[in-house]
């Protein structure tokens, strides 16, 4: 059988695992090991179980993404999220919809620190749906600004997501996670103006402006000084050459845990469920970490990616249209799988091809990131939605109505980013 033919049959034996609900990282190891050993020989596909799971997690660059998901979970746990939500409440509560805006301004800060969506969406969901329903907020489009938020946590840096698509090319780990400031700010901006308008022309679904009161904003900022000062130290740290990006995570960490130790906020119980929360992630990002290499060492030798990559560049189209065609390809499959599957599921089978039509690895690693933003919202999967459906007990058929405008938002902000590619790509130029 031809390794093209191999390699096409372990991809639907992996998609069939997947709809198994086996784990990720187990599913492409299965089909990565069975594989190559039809392909080469099975005691050379043994030898690569044996080892490629070492050496996998053990370099240098892995060491950044229990460090940023640790300085995430310290500020979680040290309770930051109602001090976010109140601060930039401040700011946009007198606006129509200001306390949707605020939900997605809130996660945008919380983001800063966090870098997992799931913990993003999670934190500020608990926080802000419960205050919108006090002052009569439609609870769908209270939920769906929360878990369109969420998505913002694997865009704006420390994003593990961004940290995962760096290894998994060997692009540089430090201008990916610079490259995603300005897309995430941008998102952030397009999704609160997104509230704004669908409060305007809605107006049932959000109360009067004036309704809901606002703490005094000096008030509030001094209880959420942390973010941004921890965010300008450790990222800003990357971007002026101070830091490397495991440094700059393990600066963020430590100075997470002394501010939830000198405030009080983080108490002996807090601190080891942020510590295994911590060892639970990295644990699961790991598996999939090995599940990917192993899976790309496979498809390397079936030949598909650089099939792919002589295919499409004979037929002569557009590079541009080739992005958008695997910007609908990742939208479908958003909307049926998890994004960290396929982000090392397809990450090593369109970066050649997306390289070799010249585009920048760097911009189309924040691109990749910010279409599978889409699939945490779109249903049947929609892992946002489902969250914090089941946090907020509003029904999930309204969740997915709610998160409607914020949906087409995103795609407003990935279109842009598509089309004017400066936006990722200059700040990473002027590093150091």
């Amino acid at each position: 059988m031809a390794p093209e033919s191999v390699g096409l049959i372990g991809i639907l034996a992996m998609l069939v695992l997947l709809a198994l609900k086996v784990p990720v990282g187990i599913a492409m190891i299965a089909v990565s090991v069975v594989g190559y050993g039809y392909i080469i020989r099975p005691a050379a596909a043994l030898t690569r179980l044996g080892s490629d799971p070492f050496t996998s997690v053990t370099s240098y660059a892995f060491s950044v993404i229990p460090l940023f998901i640790l300085m995430g979970q310290f500020l979680a746990h040290a309770k930051l999220g109602s001090d976010l939500f109140s601060f930039v409440n401040s700011l946009f509560g007198r606006y129509r919809g200001g306390m949707a805006m605020a939900t997605v301004g809130a996660s945008a800060l919380f983001s800063s620190v966090c870098g997992s969506s799931i913990a993003t969406a999670s934190t500020m969901a608990t926080v802000s749906v419960p205050e919108m329903r006090k002052y009569s907020y439609d609870e769908g489009f209270a939920a769906g600004a929360a878990a369109a938020g969420g998505t913002l946590g694997i865009l704006i840096p420390p994003s593990a997501a961004l940290v995962l698509y760096g290894i998994l090319t060997e692009e540089a780990i430090g201008k990916l996670l610079i490259a995603g400031f300005l897309p995430g700010i941008m998102t952030a901006a397009i999704l609160m103006i997104a509230a704004h308008l669908v409060a305007r022309f809605r107006p049932h679904l959000a109360p009067v402006a004036g309704a809901a009161s606002r703490p005094n904003i000096w008030q509030a900022f001094k209880k959420t000084w942390a973010v941004p000062v921890i965010f300008a130290i450790s990222i800003g740290g990357i971007y002026g050459g101070v830091f490397t990006p495991t440094e700059a995570g393990a600066v963020g960490a430590f100075l997470s845990l002394l501010f939830g130790v000198l405030t009080g906020r983080l108490s002996w119980p807090s601190l080891f469920a942020a510590l295994y929360q911590t060892a639970r992630v990295t644990a699961v990002i790991f598996l999939i970490v090995v599940g990917g290499k192993m899976f790309g060492y496979f498809l390397t030798v079936t030949r598909i990616p650089l099939t792919l990559t002589a295919y499409i560049s004979s037929m002569g189209v557009a590079p541009f249209l080739v992005v958008f065609v695997l910007f609908a390809l990742y939208f479908v499959m958003g909307a049926l799988m998890d994004e960290i599957a396929i982000l090392v599921i397809m990450t090593p089978i369109v970066y050649p091809i997306i390289t070799k039509l010249g585009f920048d690895g760097v911009w189309f690693g924040v691109l990749t990131i910010m279409m599978l933003l889409t699939g945490l919202l779109t249903p049947p999967v929609g892992l946002l939605s489902f969250i914090v459906s089941s946090l907020t007990n509003v029904p999930l058929n309204k969740v997915y109505a709610g998160v409607t405008p914020f949906w087409i938002a995103l795609m407003v902000s990935i279109s842009l980013v598509i089309l004017f590619p400066e936006i990722a790509l200059v700040l990473p130029r002027m590093m150091k």
